[in-house]
């Protein structure tokens, strides 16, 4: 399947870093990579972001509420999002998860809300440090890609799933290629366990301490459908040189 580069800017960017988003598109424009490039900016952006990416680049945001609409002062719903111009949302990340205490639950409703809505939806998903050294990472993971999707997950061809392991992100530290491996084939199995067929056709990204410098021996397995992109995202250098990476024979060849 095509994969998909997609960055996560996080509670970074004010208005002068729009321009990142212009030379990010314009390089999309000039050198269209064999990917589908996605950038998710923090809400107060949003509008002005899908501007400036000019229809060359999607653009979407980093979290939603589960309900359409209420007295929930300062959430966001999908709907609204969608209406600002999103293509695409994030829910579950786990900065989300842990500061902000959801869980897996409220990350199902997010997912069945941005469905409602329309909204392409990054499902997020990983283990911490001490479930991965106690042995627990896949049925860690699995319980939670399981308790986080929607149960009608078979109808909704738009969701991509990102395996993000806890330790690895902003950390610099990255798993080996056969612990990514092993990791996406499961997260494989338990999406065809879950949506059957269509269980094929859903992306798995990985997503922690995604760099230049790491980006192709990560993209050039084959469990893997594309990235996530953090710290590397908000500066146009660093996430195009991600971007070149998907030039790698193993997606030219796709």
């Amino acid at each position: 399947m095509r994969p998909l580069i997609a960055g996560n800017w996080k509670m970074h960017g004010l208005a002068a870093q729009l321009a990142e988003i212009k030379t990010i598109a314009a390089s999309v424009h000039a050198r269209p990579p064999a990917a589908d490039v996605l950038i998710c900016v923090p809400a107060t952006l949003l509008f002005r972001a899908v501007q400036a990416a000019a229809g060359r680049i999607a653009v979407g945001d980093e979290d939603c509420h589960a309900e359409t609409s209420g007295p929930f002062t300062r959430d966001i719903s999908a709907g609204m999002l969608k209406d600002a111009g999103a293509t695409a949302v994030i829910v579950g990340h786990s900065e989300r998860r842990r500061h902000h205490g959801e869980n897996d639950a409220m990350v199902a409703a997010k997912a069945a809300a941005a469905w409602r809505s329309g909204l392409p939806t990054i499902v997020c998903v990983g283990e911490s440090d001490v479930q991965r050294r106690n042995g627990d990472a896949l049925a860690v993971v699995g319980d939670q890609v399981a308790s986080s999707l929607p149960a009608d997950i078979a109808r909704s061809g738009t969701t991509a799933i990102a395996y993000e392991p806890l330790w690895a992100i902003g950390s610099g530290h990255v798993p080996v290629a056969n612990e990514i491996a092993e990791m996406h084939r499961h997260l494989r199995s338990c999406l065809m366990t879950l949506a059957g067929a269509a269980g094929a056709g859903i992306r798995i990204l990985y997503g922690g301490s995604v760099t230049a410098e790491n980006a192709s021996g990560i993209l050039g397995l084959a469990e893997v459908d594309g990235v996530l992109v953090g710290g590397a995202s908000p500066l146009a250098a660093d996430f195009d040189a991600i971007l070149r990476c998907v030039a790698d024979q193993h997606f030219a060849s796709a």
